[in-house]
């Protein structure tokens, strides 16, 4: 069953496969936002009719956000692909997801700076905006950090137990991704119903905000899976510890999309840095463990 499972999770994550779903990424992200754009040019000219309630049909550059979209779907891809590595991998994918959801954030936000404000700071949205950009450098910081840790942790051989545990991993990430798929085709029929009785541009930023959020509890559950299947081939405390601190990383990321504002970037800063602490004393206790 096992090795099985490992076959399906070769194939689908082939390298052939990868740079045709990369290939096909890149695509798409620039169709979208070609069409994007011109659905703007288009409705700013009077060509075409869709509204003008929503400032992502008509500001040029909230057609950013369309591709910045389409990529994070990718990246979900490769977090998937990158879930039976280990803990460390794949949080560190997590925390580079979310880094981008901010950033696609930033470019939905963008158009609504009021630059005539006579105090800057006094106006929610710029507000908004600076704490933004505040927050991308240093989560931009704090994964360059989280980064350098894990490059000077020294790695055991694979033993057969190890092995093992990678196969079952490989299970669960097949798995997610036909929840994914799932997810993505229910998040289309949202935003239709939604669009079709309201706004389709307001119902894209909600349906897209609902999927991420459902995904990352779906994560939460997948995390606690290989956590328990971690028992059964180590019984070192410092990856238990590792490993159960890491989920408490992915909870706080997944409390940031109920939260808003500063208490939403507040919760991902804190995660990324519990996270970093985190992999900084299992470094320092994986030394004394192998000398």
């Amino acid at each position: 069953m096992l090795k099985l499972g490992s076959k399906i999770f070769d194939f689908i994550f082939s390298e052939e496969n990868r740079k045709k779903i990369e290939g096909f990424t890149i695509w798409t992200a620039t169709i979208g936002f070609i069409f994007h754009l011109s659905l703007v040019l288009l409705n700013n000219n009077s060509i075409i009719s869709i509204g003008n309630e929503s400032l992502l049909l008509t500001n040029p550059i909230s057609a950013i956000y369309t591709p910045f979209s389409i990529i994070l779907y990718y990246e979900i891809f490769l977090l998937i692909f990158y879930l039976p590595r280990s803990f460390t991998t794949s949080i560190l994918k997590q925390f580079e997801i979310i880094s981008l959801i901010i950033i696609r954030r930033i470019f939905y936000d963008i158009p609504k700076l009021d630059l005539n404000a006579e105090s800057w700071l006094g106006n929610p949205d710029n507000l908004q905006i600076t704490y933004d950009l505040l927050c991308i450098l240093i989560l931009f910081f704090l994964i360059y950090l989280f980064n350098l840790v894990k490059s000077r942790i020294e790695t055991k051989k694979s033993s057969k137990s190890i092995v093992r545990f990678i196969d079952s991993k490989k299970i669960i990430s097949i798995v997610l991704i036909p929840v994914m798929l799932v997810l993505f085709v229910f998040g289309i029929y949202n935003w239709y119903s939604i669009g079709m009785s309201s706004n389709f541009a307001s119902s894209f930023y909600y349906v897209n905000e609902v999927f991420y959020t459902t995904f990352f509890s779906i994560l939460i559950i997948a995390d606690v899976f290989i956590l328990l299947l971690s028992f059964l081939y180590t019984e070192r405390y410092s990856q238990i510890m590792r490993n159960t601190g890491f989920i408490i990383c992915t909870v706080l990321i997944r409390s940031s999309f109920s939260a808003s504002g500063l208490s939403s970037l507040l919760l991902i800063i804190s995660s990324i840095l519990f996270g970093l602490l985190i992999l900084k004393i299992y470094s320092a206790m994986n030394k004394i463990e192998i000398s």
